[in-house]
């Protein structure tokens, strides 16, 4: 059955790869992005070129996930359109590379923002009628490295798809009775068919991040080539957006709290795993296991 979906940070990377396999598998895509009439209009361009050469419902929408007023504003329009927002893909992140020290609070501060902030400032305009239908699906990209191998020079990254992680799990067993489904995908390192490392946030800080070189010359270049030289010849970031869809198209109910697509394997999966099993013990002690399961209408 087609859905609406709205997938944040979509002009590029995860995020325009995901709203394309989205509307190809049928669906009638938004594809939320900043700058739709300024620095992303070759992106708006791009997006309807791909809607009109496949003929599919694909189509952008202003939506500055920094700013509540252009989130409420963006998916207004949206519910405007069509009534209805069956599922949000929460893909906007933003990496940062370089020492931590030297990273400004107000830097740390953008990276929260756009990691966590971001996905309560959506929740906020979009869940009111999702628990008045008693239906809907939230989608969050997080990351292997919250639970897997942490290289050095991506902590604050780290931490802020830390705590969107922990946010979506709270989420999940929060909305579980109102029959709304949530799913956490989880990508390991692809570093190549994504802009991440090429866009990521530098030190505001240089005069700290030089004295880093000290002791870890190099260290930035080295954690790109070192991840990249971990991920086998033919792994494909298109996995990613195919595993969105496969979550969005299970039936009600049935779709995995987690689920990981890491190539490079950096143990992530392993200790998630560990962690399911001990959360699902926990809820069941505290007489809360219903919880970890949507309520589906009969």
């Amino acid at each position: 059955m087609s859905s609406t979906i709205v997938v944040t940070g979509a002009s590029s990377g995860f995020g325009a790869l995901t709203s394309r396999a989205l509307a190809d598998a049928g669906h009638t895509v938004y594809a939320g992005m900043r700058g739709t009439t300024g620095h992303n209009t070759k992106a708006v361009a791009e997006a309807e070129e791909y809607a009109r050469e496949h003929a599919v419902e694909l189509r952008t929408v202003e939506l500055d996930i920094s700013d509540q007023q252009s989130v409420d504003t963006g998916i207004g329009e949206v519910m405007d359109r069509t009534g209805r927002i069956d599922v949000v893909i929460h893909n906007a992140g933003h990496m940062v590379l370089g020492p931590a020290e030297s990273f400004t609070p107000y830097q740390l501060a953008q990276v929260y923002d756009t990691n966590v902030l971001s996905a309560q400032r959506v929740n906020r305009a979009v869940l009111p009628q999702m628990r008045a239908r008693h239906d809907g699906l939230l989608v969050w990209v997080a990351s292997s490295s919250t639970f897997g191998g942490s290289p050095p020079y991506l902590g604050p990254y780290f931490g802020a798809k830390a705590a969107m992680d922990h946010l979506a799990k709270t989420y999940a067993v929060e909305l579980s009775r109102f029959g709304i489904d949530s799913s956490i995908v989880v990508p390991g390192s692809f570093t190549s068919g994504t802009n991440h490392f090429a866009h990521a946030m530098q030190p505001d800080d240089e005069e700290t991040a030089k004295a880093y070189e000290e002791f870890y010359s190099g260290m930035m270049e080295q954690v790109g080539e070192r991840l990249a030289a971990l991920a086998p010849a033919d792994a494909d970031v298109g996995e990613v957006a195919r595993t969105i869809v496969d979550v969005v198209d299970s039936p009600k109910g049935s779709r995995p709290s987690r689920i990981t697509v890491d190539p490079a394997d950096d143990g992530s999966e392993t200790v998630t795993d560990l962690a399911d099993r001990v959360r699902a013990d926990f809820y069941e002690r505290i007489g809360l296991a219903d919880l970890l399961s949507t309520r589906v209408a009969p």
